[in-house]
Protein backbone atom coordinates (compact mmCIF):
# COMPACT_ATOMS: atom_id res chain seq x y z
CA UNK A 1 0.00 0.00 0.00
CA UNK A 2 1.28 3.51 -1.17
CA UNK A 3 -0.18 7.14 0.15
CA UNK A 4 -0.39 7.50 -3.82
CA UNK A 5 -3.17 4.98 -3.54
CA UNK A 6 -4.89 7.13 -0.99
CA UNK A 7 -4.25 10.04 -2.83
CA UNK A 8 -6.02 8.56 -5.78
CA UNK A 9 -9.49 7.47 -3.80
CA UNK A 10 -9.75 11.06 -2.59
CA UNK A 11 -9.05 13.11 -5.59
CA UNK A 12 -11.84 11.12 -7.35
CA UNK A 13 -13.85 9.92 -4.28
CA UNK A 14 -13.76 6.34 -5.16
CA UNK A 15 -14.99 4.70 -1.61
CA UNK A 16 -18.46 4.61 -0.25
CA UNK A 17 -20.01 7.92 0.82
CA UNK A 18 -22.79 6.46 1.91
CA UNK A 19 -23.71 7.29 5.55
CA UNK A 20 -20.74 8.37 6.18
CA UNK A 21 -19.13 9.32 9.49
CA UNK A 22 -15.59 10.30 11.03
CA UNK A 23 -14.17 7.55 13.13
CA UNK A 24 -15.19 10.37 16.01
CA UNK A 25 -19.02 10.12 15.50
CA UNK A 26 -19.34 13.15 13.48
CA UNK A 27 -21.66 13.02 10.13
CA UNK A 28 -19.50 14.17 7.23
CA UNK A 29 -20.82 15.25 4.07
CA UNK A 30 -17.81 15.92 1.17
CA UNK A 31 -18.76 18.93 -0.58
CA UNK A 32 -15.17 19.42 -2.86
CA UNK A 33 -12.40 17.20 -2.00
CA UNK A 34 -9.97 20.30 -2.56
CA UNK A 35 -6.77 20.90 -4.85
CA UNK A 36 -4.12 18.21 -4.73
CA UNK A 37 -0.84 20.09 -3.03
CA UNK A 38 2.34 19.18 -5.54
CA UNK A 39 4.69 21.28 -3.19
CA UNK A 40 4.82 20.86 0.63
CA UNK A 41 2.46 21.17 2.96
CA UNK A 42 -1.06 19.51 3.87
CA UNK A 43 -1.81 17.26 0.32
CA UNK A 44 -4.86 19.05 -0.43
CA UNK A 45 -5.97 22.54 -0.50
CA UNK A 46 -9.27 24.08 -0.56
CA UNK A 47 -11.27 21.49 0.60
CA UNK A 48 -14.98 21.70 1.85
CA UNK A 49 -16.63 19.54 4.12
CA UNK A 50 -19.93 19.26 6.12
CA UNK A 51 -19.33 17.96 9.78
CA UNK A 52 -22.60 17.66 11.41
CA UNK A 53 -24.51 20.23 8.75
CA UNK A 54 -21.52 22.78 9.73
CA UNK A 55 -19.49 23.72 6.62
CA UNK A 56 -15.66 23.85 7.05
CA UNK A 57 -12.79 25.18 4.32
CA UNK A 58 -9.39 24.21 5.05
CA UNK A 59 -7.05 22.51 4.01
CA UNK A 60 -7.13 17.43 4.28
CA UNK A 61 -3.82 15.65 4.99
CA UNK A 62 -3.78 11.50 3.79
CA UNK A 63 -1.81 9.08 5.57
CA UNK A 64 -1.88 5.12 5.60
CA UNK A 65 -2.25 5.10 9.77
CA UNK A 66 -3.38 7.98 11.77
CA UNK A 67 -0.31 7.84 13.48
CA UNK A 68 2.03 9.31 11.13
CA UNK A 69 0.84 12.73 11.95
CA UNK A 70 2.67 12.23 14.92
CA UNK A 71 5.63 10.14 13.40
CA UNK A 72 5.78 13.68 10.48
CA UNK A 73 6.14 16.05 13.14
CA UNK A 74 2.65 17.62 11.93
CA UNK A 75 1.43 18.25 15.24
CA UNK A 76 4.04 21.05 15.58
CA UNK A 77 3.92 22.53 12.14
CA UNK A 78 2.04 25.61 11.32
CA UNK A 79 1.43 24.99 8.49
CA UNK A 80 -0.84 22.10 9.22
CA UNK A 81 -3.41 24.38 11.93
CA UNK A 82 -5.60 24.66 9.11
CA UNK A 83 -6.25 21.16 7.89
CA UNK A 84 -9.98 20.35 7.93
CA UNK A 85 -9.74 16.28 7.92
CA UNK A 86 -7.27 13.48 8.08
CA UNK A 87 -8.24 11.23 5.50
CA UNK A 88 -6.34 7.39 6.65
CA UNK A 89 -6.43 3.82 5.80
CA UNK A 90 -6.34 2.65 8.78
CA UNK A 91 -7.27 4.79 12.35
CA UNK A 92 -4.96 3.65 15.09
CA UNK A 93 -4.84 7.11 17.57
CA UNK A 94 -6.77 10.37 17.60
CA UNK A 95 -4.37 13.38 16.44
CA UNK A 96 -4.39 16.54 17.79
CA UNK A 97 -3.53 20.57 16.20
CA UNK A 98 -0.79 22.51 17.96
CA UNK A 99 -3.65 24.03 19.50
CA UNK A 100 -4.64 20.08 21.47
CA UNK A 101 -7.84 20.44 19.43
CA UNK A 102 -8.85 16.75 18.11
CA UNK A 103 -8.83 16.56 14.08
CA UNK A 104 -11.66 14.35 12.42
CA UNK A 105 -10.44 11.65 11.17
CA UNK A 106 -12.69 9.62 8.09
CA UNK A 107 -10.79 5.99 7.51
CA UNK A 108 -10.93 4.86 4.42
CA UNK A 109 -10.13 0.74 4.31
CA UNK A 110 -13.63 -0.22 5.35
CA UNK A 111 -15.30 2.08 2.38
CA UNK A 112 -13.05 0.51 -0.24
CA UNK A 113 -14.38 -1.83 -2.95
CA UNK A 114 -11.75 -4.92 -2.52
CA UNK A 115 -11.59 -5.45 -5.75
CA UNK A 116 -10.16 -1.88 -6.73
CA UNK A 117 -7.51 -2.46 -4.32
CA UNK A 118 -6.32 -5.86 -5.81
CA UNK A 119 -6.58 -4.26 -9.29
CA UNK A 120 -4.14 -1.72 -7.87
CA UNK A 121 -1.69 -3.99 -6.21
CA UNK A 122 -1.46 -6.17 -9.46
CA UNK A 123 -0.22 -2.89 -11.44
CA UNK A 124 2.02 -2.27 -8.90
CA UNK A 125 3.59 -5.65 -7.95
CA UNK A 126 3.64 -7.60 -11.68
CA UNK A 127 7.29 -7.14 -13.37
CA UNK A 128 5.88 -6.64 -16.66
CA UNK A 129 7.93 -3.44 -17.55
CA UNK A 130 4.66 -2.30 -18.78
CA UNK A 131 2.44 -3.11 -15.65
CA UNK A 132 -0.75 -3.24 -17.20
CA UNK A 133 0.35 -5.54 -20.26
CA UNK A 134 -1.21 -7.75 -19.25
CA UNK A 135 -4.97 -5.48 -19.01
CA UNK A 136 -4.31 -2.47 -21.90
CA UNK A 137 -6.31 -4.62 -24.64
CA UNK A 138 -9.56 -3.68 -22.05
CA UNK A 139 -8.47 0.12 -22.53
CA UNK A 140 -10.52 2.00 -25.28
CA UNK A 141 -8.68 3.48 -28.03
CA UNK A 142 -9.18 6.90 -26.73
CA UNK A 143 -7.94 6.60 -23.67
CA UNK A 144 -5.16 5.08 -24.78
CA UNK A 145 -4.78 8.50 -27.24
CA UNK A 146 -5.25 10.41 -24.54
CA UNK A 147 -2.37 8.94 -22.41
CA UNK A 148 -0.10 9.43 -25.41
CA UNK A 149 -0.83 13.12 -26.43
CA UNK A 150 -0.24 13.72 -22.70
CA UNK A 151 2.96 12.27 -22.24
CA UNK A 152 4.05 13.73 -25.67
CA UNK A 153 3.06 17.41 -24.50
CA UNK A 154 4.86 16.78 -21.62
CA UNK A 155 8.39 15.90 -23.40
CA UNK A 156 7.97 18.66 -24.93
CA UNK A 157 7.97 21.33 -21.98
CA UNK A 158 10.22 19.36 -20.65
CA UNK A 159 12.46 19.71 -23.27
CA UNK A 160 11.74 23.00 -24.08
CA UNK A 161 12.95 24.04 -20.33
CA UNK A 162 16.30 22.88 -20.91
CA UNK A 163 16.48 24.69 -24.09
CA UNK A 164 15.28 27.91 -21.59
CA UNK A 165 18.33 27.22 -19.22
CA UNK A 166 20.65 27.35 -22.57
CA UNK A 167 18.89 30.59 -23.72
CA UNK A 168 19.19 32.30 -20.45
CA UNK A 169 23.07 31.14 -20.05
CA UNK A 170 23.33 32.80 -23.44
CA UNK A 171 21.98 36.03 -22.62
CA UNK A 172 18.96 35.57 -25.09
CA UNK A 173 20.93 34.68 -27.59
CA UNK A 174 18.99 31.78 -29.75
CA UNK A 175 22.11 31.19 -32.75
CA UNK A 176 24.14 29.95 -29.65
CA UNK A 177 21.55 27.93 -27.82
CA UNK A 178 20.79 26.53 -31.42
CA UNK A 179 24.27 25.64 -31.71
CA UNK A 180 24.57 24.52 -28.26
CA UNK A 181 21.54 22.01 -28.57
CA UNK A 182 22.28 20.65 -32.15
CA UNK A 183 25.90 20.13 -30.82
CA UNK A 184 24.65 18.10 -27.84
CA UNK A 185 21.82 16.27 -29.94
CA UNK A 186 24.55 14.80 -32.43
CA UNK A 187 26.65 13.40 -29.51
CA UNK A 188 23.37 11.50 -29.41
CA UNK A 189 23.21 9.28 -25.49
CA UNK A 190 27.19 8.23 -24.99
CA UNK A 191 28.89 11.61 -26.33
CA UNK A 192 26.20 14.26 -25.39
CA UNK A 193 27.68 15.51 -22.65
CA UNK A 194 31.51 16.51 -24.33
CA UNK A 195 29.60 17.69 -27.55
CA UNK A 196 27.63 20.49 -25.62
CA UNK A 197 30.69 20.90 -23.76
CA UNK A 198 32.12 21.49 -26.83
CA UNK A 199 29.77 23.98 -28.32
CA UNK A 200 30.50 25.76 -25.14
CA UNK A 201 34.36 26.12 -25.70
CA UNK A 202 33.74 26.98 -29.41
CA UNK A 203 30.52 29.86 -29.44
CA UNK A 204 29.30 29.93 -32.94
CA UNK A 205 30.46 33.33 -33.64
CA UNK A 206 33.95 32.11 -33.92
CA UNK A 207 33.06 29.61 -36.43
CA UNK A 208 31.08 31.55 -38.33
CA UNK A 209 34.07 33.88 -39.20
CA UNK A 210 35.31 30.76 -40.85
CA UNK A 211 32.37 29.83 -42.60
CA UNK A 212 34.12 30.25 -45.75
CA UNK A 213 36.37 27.30 -45.44
CA UNK A 214 35.48 23.98 -44.38
CA UNK A 215 39.01 23.40 -43.40
CA UNK A 216 39.50 25.89 -40.73
CA UNK A 217 35.84 24.99 -39.17
CA UNK A 218 37.12 21.61 -38.80
CA UNK A 219 40.83 22.56 -37.52
CA UNK A 220 38.79 24.55 -34.55
CA UNK A 221 36.42 21.65 -33.98
CA UNK A 222 38.64 18.97 -33.96
CA UNK A 223 41.22 21.24 -31.75
CA UNK A 224 39.09 22.36 -29.30
CA UNK A 225 37.55 18.91 -28.96
CA UNK A 226 41.23 17.80 -28.08
CA UNK A 227 41.77 15.45 -31.35
CA UNK A 228 44.52 17.31 -32.72
CA UNK A 229 47.23 16.79 -29.54
CA UNK A 230 48.95 13.56 -30.93
CA UNK A 231 51.19 13.04 -33.62
CA UNK A 232 50.37 12.47 -37.22
CA UNK A 233 51.23 11.91 -40.65
CA UNK A 234 48.48 12.24 -43.01
CA UNK A 235 48.74 15.71 -44.73
CA UNK A 236 44.81 16.51 -43.96
CA UNK A 237 44.97 16.01 -39.66
CA UNK A 238 48.56 18.10 -39.96
CA UNK A 239 46.93 20.80 -41.81
CA UNK A 240 44.04 20.76 -39.48
CA UNK A 241 46.67 21.29 -36.63
CA UNK A 242 48.41 23.69 -38.37
CA UNK A 243 45.23 25.63 -39.00
CA UNK A 244 44.09 25.40 -35.37
CA UNK A 245 48.28 26.65 -33.71
CA UNK A 246 47.25 30.06 -35.61
CA UNK A 247 43.23 30.17 -34.64
CA UNK A 248 43.43 28.66 -31.21
CA UNK A 249 46.34 31.90 -30.53
CA UNK A 250 43.93 34.22 -32.47
CA UNK A 251 41.09 33.73 -30.16
CA UNK A 252 42.86 32.06 -26.72
CA UNK A 253 40.83 29.02 -27.17
CA UNK A 254 43.77 26.88 -26.10
CA UNK A 255 43.04 26.58 -22.27
CA UNK A 256 39.71 25.63 -22.87
CA UNK A 257 40.05 22.44 -25.64
CA UNK A 258 38.72 19.11 -23.74
CA UNK A 259 40.68 16.52 -23.47
CA UNK A 260 40.56 13.43 -25.68
CA UNK A 261 39.74 10.50 -22.91
CA UNK A 262 36.31 12.39 -22.50
CA UNK A 263 35.31 11.46 -25.71
CA UNK A 264 33.79 7.81 -25.55
CA UNK A 265 34.63 4.86 -28.43
CA UNK A 266 33.73 2.03 -27.10
CA UNK A 267 30.70 0.05 -28.30
CA UNK A 268 29.74 2.49 -31.08
CA UNK A 269 29.36 1.85 -34.78
CA UNK A 270 32.09 3.62 -36.40
CA UNK A 271 28.96 5.68 -38.04
CA UNK A 272 28.53 6.73 -34.34
CA UNK A 273 32.34 7.94 -33.83
CA UNK A 274 32.31 11.34 -32.53
CA UNK A 275 35.18 11.93 -35.02
CA UNK A 276 32.44 11.05 -37.88
CA UNK A 277 29.65 13.57 -36.17
CA UNK A 278 32.29 16.47 -35.97
CA UNK A 279 32.88 16.49 -38.99
CA UNK A 280 29.22 16.01 -39.88
CA UNK A 281 28.52 19.32 -37.56
CA UNK A 282 31.32 20.87 -39.26
CA UNK A 283 29.65 20.75 -42.63
CA UNK A 284 26.02 21.07 -41.22
CA UNK A 285 27.28 24.45 -40.03
CA UNK A 286 29.21 25.02 -43.17
CA UNK A 287 26.34 24.91 -45.18
CA UNK A 288 23.93 26.42 -42.52
CA UNK A 289 25.47 29.06 -40.62
CA UNK A 290 22.22 30.31 -39.48
CA UNK A 291 20.92 27.07 -37.59
CA UNK A 292 17.98 29.27 -35.38
CA UNK A 293 16.12 30.29 -39.05
CA UNK A 294 17.05 26.85 -40.74
CA UNK A 295 14.75 24.98 -37.47
CA UNK A 296 12.30 27.36 -36.82
CA UNK A 297 11.58 28.90 -40.61
CA UNK A 298 8.40 26.55 -40.56
CA UNK A 299 9.52 24.20 -43.17
CA UNK A 300 7.88 21.05 -44.19
CA UNK A 301 9.37 17.99 -42.57
CA UNK A 302 10.57 16.53 -46.37
CA UNK A 303 11.98 20.38 -47.23
CA UNK A 304 14.10 20.05 -43.83
CA UNK A 305 15.50 16.94 -44.14
CA UNK A 306 16.22 18.07 -47.94
CA UNK A 307 18.38 21.05 -46.05
CA UNK A 308 19.94 18.68 -43.88
CA UNK A 309 21.73 16.43 -46.36
CA UNK A 310 25.45 17.20 -46.30
CA UNK A 311 28.54 15.63 -47.11
CA UNK A 312 31.68 15.74 -45.20
CA UNK A 313 34.69 16.64 -46.41
CA UNK A 314 36.51 14.43 -48.69
CA UNK A 315 39.05 12.82 -46.29
CA UNK A 316 35.77 11.98 -43.46
CA UNK A 317 34.47 9.78 -46.43
CA UNK A 318 36.94 7.60 -46.18
CA UNK A 319 38.08 7.93 -42.73
CA UNK A 320 36.22 6.92 -39.28
CA UNK A 321 38.86 7.99 -37.16
CA UNK A 322 42.48 9.92 -37.98
CA UNK A 323 44.86 7.41 -40.02
CA UNK A 324 42.62 4.70 -40.53
CA UNK A 325 41.19 4.25 -43.43
CA UNK A 326 37.97 2.36 -44.36
CA UNK A 327 35.08 3.05 -46.79
CA UNK A 328 32.38 4.97 -45.39
CA UNK A 329 29.90 7.16 -47.15
CA UNK A 330 30.45 10.26 -45.10
CA UNK A 331 27.11 11.77 -45.37
CA UNK A 332 24.14 12.00 -42.46
CA UNK A 333 21.97 8.99 -42.89
CA UNK A 334 18.20 9.72 -43.03
CA UNK A 335 17.69 8.48 -39.01
CA UNK A 336 20.72 10.86 -37.92
CA UNK A 337 18.24 13.83 -39.98
CA UNK A 338 15.09 12.63 -37.98
CA UNK A 339 17.08 12.22 -34.93
CA UNK A 340 18.33 15.87 -35.24
CA UNK A 341 14.85 17.32 -36.43
CA UNK A 342 13.26 15.63 -33.54
CA UNK A 343 15.86 16.71 -30.59
CA UNK A 344 16.51 19.63 -32.20
CA UNK A 345 14.04 21.68 -34.34
CA UNK A 346 10.89 20.18 -32.25
CA UNK A 347 11.81 21.00 -28.78
CA UNK A 348 13.28 24.76 -30.26
CA UNK A 349 9.66 25.28 -31.58
CA UNK A 350 8.10 24.73 -28.59
CA UNK A 351 10.62 26.51 -26.55
CA UNK A 352 10.30 29.63 -29.12
CA UNK A 353 6.65 30.03 -28.92
CA UNK A 354 6.66 29.92 -24.99
CA UNK A 355 9.22 32.95 -25.45
CA UNK A 356 7.05 34.78 -28.13
CA UNK A 357 3.52 33.71 -26.94
CA UNK A 358 3.36 33.32 -30.22
CA UNK A 359 0.37 30.57 -31.73
CA UNK A 360 1.63 28.28 -35.09
CA UNK A 361 5.04 27.02 -33.38
CA UNK A 362 3.77 24.03 -31.23
CA UNK A 363 1.42 23.13 -33.75
CA UNK A 364 4.07 23.10 -36.30
CA UNK A 365 6.42 20.90 -33.79
CA UNK A 366 3.80 18.20 -33.55
CA UNK A 367 3.23 17.76 -37.78
CA UNK A 368 7.09 17.87 -38.20
CA UNK A 369 6.67 14.39 -35.48
CA UNK A 370 4.02 13.24 -37.48
CA UNK A 371 5.93 13.92 -41.19
CA UNK A 372 8.41 11.71 -39.36
CA UNK A 373 9.26 8.11 -39.27
CA UNK A 374 9.11 6.66 -35.54
CA UNK A 375 12.17 5.45 -33.51
CA UNK A 376 13.12 1.77 -33.35
CA UNK A 377 14.44 0.97 -29.47
CA UNK A 378 13.81 -1.10 -26.84
CA UNK A 379 10.36 0.85 -25.06
CA UNK A 380 8.59 1.12 -28.84
CA UNK A 381 9.22 -2.52 -29.43
CA UNK A 382 7.69 -3.20 -26.46
CA UNK A 383 4.63 -1.01 -27.34
CA UNK A 384 4.53 -2.59 -30.32
CA UNK A 385 3.66 -5.91 -28.75
CA UNK A 386 1.09 -4.95 -27.03
CA UNK A 387 -0.57 -3.67 -30.43
CA UNK A 388 -0.14 -0.18 -29.34
CA UNK A 389 0.06 1.96 -33.25
CA UNK A 390 3.66 3.60 -33.04
CA UNK A 391 2.91 5.19 -36.63
CA UNK A 392 5.23 8.18 -36.49
CA UNK A 393 7.60 10.12 -34.34
CA UNK A 394 4.53 11.47 -32.35
CA UNK A 395 3.85 8.44 -31.34
CA UNK A 396 6.95 7.17 -30.57
CA UNK A 397 8.18 9.90 -28.66
CA UNK A 398 4.76 9.70 -26.74
CA UNK A 399 4.97 5.66 -26.04
CA UNK A 400 9.24 6.85 -24.64
CA UNK A 401 7.80 9.59 -22.28
CA UNK A 402 4.49 7.58 -21.18
CA UNK A 403 7.12 4.52 -20.47
CA UNK A 404 9.67 6.96 -18.75
CA UNK A 405 6.94 8.79 -16.54
CA UNK A 406 4.62 6.44 -15.77
CA UNK A 407 5.61 2.71 -16.36
CA UNK A 408 8.81 2.46 -15.06
CA UNK A 409 7.81 4.17 -12.30
CA UNK A 410 4.61 2.46 -11.64
CA UNK A 411 3.16 5.58 -11.51
CA UNK A 412 -0.18 3.60 -12.79
CA UNK A 413 -2.33 6.25 -10.53
CA UNK A 414 -1.45 9.12 -12.25
CA UNK A 415 -1.58 7.51 -15.94
CA UNK A 416 -5.35 7.52 -17.65
CA UNK A 417 -4.64 4.20 -19.38
CA UNK A 418 -3.84 2.65 -15.37
CA UNK A 419 -6.86 5.21 -14.41
CA UNK A 420 -9.35 3.86 -16.28
CA UNK A 421 -8.25 0.27 -15.16
CA UNK A 422 -9.43 0.86 -11.93
CA UNK A 423 -12.18 2.78 -12.10
CA UNK A 424 -13.59 0.04 -14.37
CA UNK A 425 -12.61 -2.91 -12.34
Amino acid sequence: MHESFLHFLWRFQYFNKQNLYTVEGSQLQIVSPGIYNTHSGPDFEESRVLLDGMEWAGKTEIHLKSSDWLQHGHQTNEAYNNVILHVVWQHDQPVQRQDGTVIPTLELSPRTDVQLLHTYQSLLENLDPIPCASQIHKVPAIYIRQALDQALMQRLQEKARFIEELLHLNHLDWEETTWQVLARNLGFKVNSEPFLRLAKVLPLKILRKHGDSLLQMEALLFGQAGFLEQSFSDAYPLALQQEYAFLSRKYQLYSSRLSLHEWKFMRLRPSNFPTVRIAQLAALVHKHPHLFALFTHLQPGKALMDLCQISTSDYWQKHYSFEKTTRTTGHLGDSSIENILINTAVPLLVSYQNYRTEEGYTQHATDLLESLSPEDNTITRQWKRLQIDVRNAFDSQASIELFNRFCSRRECLTCPVGNYLLKSR
